[in-house]
C-alpha cells in the first residue's frame, strides 16, 4: 500500500493549537504515514520535538532566516548543545529550518542580510558537525545558498531537501548534483505557477519529495485573494491532510498515477533523512 510523508510542516503553529490532534488524525487517515516537523528558533525546539513524539513523527532543529533579527549569538550554542543532547533521539533527522531569505525586504538591508548569513554558515557547520541532514529556506537566494553548501561540503557530500523550491533548472540541477532533493507543495497547484509547475514536472522523479509548509503555501482551493479576504471570506488553513490531493495535481502533471508518486516520493525522503528508515515500515 502506498502512503505519503510530509517532509515539511509545522504542527506547533499557533494555527493549530486548537486542533493539532485532528488534524494529524486527519493525515493519517488520508495515508499521511509521517510528517517532518522543522523548528524555526530555539524558542520551539521543546514543541517540535514534543509532538514528534507524541505522533510519531520526526522533527529538525534549527533557527530560520525570518527569526535571525530576533534570535542572539548564544542561540547558535543553544542549538549545538541540543543537538549534542538530542544525538541518540531517533526522530532527530536533520538541522532545519535554515536558509536564506531574499524576498523580505527588511532581510535583503544591512544588517540583516549579513546577519542571516552569518547564522546560516554557522548552522551548516553544526550539521557538518553532528552528522545531520539540513532542510533549506529557498526564496530567491539558490546562489548565495549554493556557495555556502559548496564551501562547506562534508565528507560524503549533503543530505536534506530544498523546502519549497522555486528556483531555476540550473540551480535545481545544482542542489541535486550536491545531494538534495527538492520539496514540492501548494504551489504546484496554481495554474499561474509556470515555473514551479515546469520544475515539479520535468525534474527527475528520485529527486523530489511532497511537503505542505503547513498551515503555509496553501493549495488553490484554500487559497483567498485580498480582495476575498477583505470581502470577509475566511482563508483556508493548510494542513498535513491536504498532501495526497496537492500530489494529485502533481502527478497528473507528470502523466502518472498517485500511487506511483507516492512510493517514489517516500522513497526519496528516507533516502534525504536516513533516520527516517528506522521510523517507518518501509
Amino acid at each position: 500500500m502506498s502512503f505519503w510523508i510530509d517532509t515539511h510542516c509545522h504542527l506547533d503553529a499557533r494555527e493549530f493549537s486548537g486542533d493539532v490532534a485532528e488534524v494529524r488524525a486527519r493525515a493519517s487517515a488520508n495515508q499521511v504515514m509521517h510528517c517532518v516537523l522543522p523548528a524555526v528558533a530555539v524558542a520551539n525546539f521543546d514543541a517540535v520535538r514534543l509532538l514528534a513524539h507524541q505522533f510519531s513523527d520526526s522533527y529538525a532543529l534549527g533557527i530560520h532566516p525570518l527569526c535571525v533579527a530576533e534570535a542572539q549569538d548564544a542561540d547558535l550554542q543553544a542549538l549545538d548543545a541540543e543537538l549534542a543532547l538530542r544525538k541518540s533521539d531517533p526522530r532527530l533527522v536533520a538541522v532545519g529550518e535554515i536558509g536564506l531569505d531574499y524576498f523580505v525586504p527588511a532581510l535583503l538591508q544591512s544588517p540583516l542580510r549579513e546577519r542571516q548569513e552569518y547564522f546560516y554558515r554557522e548552522q551548516l557547520k553544526l550539521a557538518r558537525k553532528h552528522g545531520l541532514p539540513v532542510i533549506l529556506h529557498v526564496r530567491r537566494s539558490a546562489d548565495k545558498l549554493l556557495k555556502h553548501l559548496r564551501e562547506l561540503l562534508p565528507e560524503g557530500g549533503w543530505r536534506g531537501t530544498g523546502h519549497a523550491f522555486n528556483g531555476s533548472e540550473q540551480q535545481a540541477m545544482e542542489f541535486i548534483k550536491l545531494g538534495f532533493k527538492l520539496g514540492f507543495g501548494g504551489s504546484v497547484t496554481f495554474d499561474s505557477a509556470l515555473q514551479i509547475r515546469r520544475l515539479a514536472s520535468g525534474l527527475p522523479l528520485d529527486k523530489l519529495v511532497m511537503e505542505t509548509d503547513s498551515p503555509d503555501i496553501a493549495p488553490h482551493w484554500l487559497y483567498q485573494t485580498a480582495r476575498q479576504r477583505a470581502d470577509g471570506q475566511a482563508q483556508g488553513r493548510n494542513e498535513p491532510g491536504e498532501l495526497p490531493r496537492i500530489a494529485g495535481v502533481l502527478a497528473q502533471l507528470r502523466g502518472i498515477s498517485p500511487e506511483a508518486l507516492a512510493a517514489a516520493t517516500s522513497a526519496n525522503a528516507l533516502q534525504a533523512f536516513p533516520k527516517l528508515k528506522a521510523l517507518l515500515p518501509c
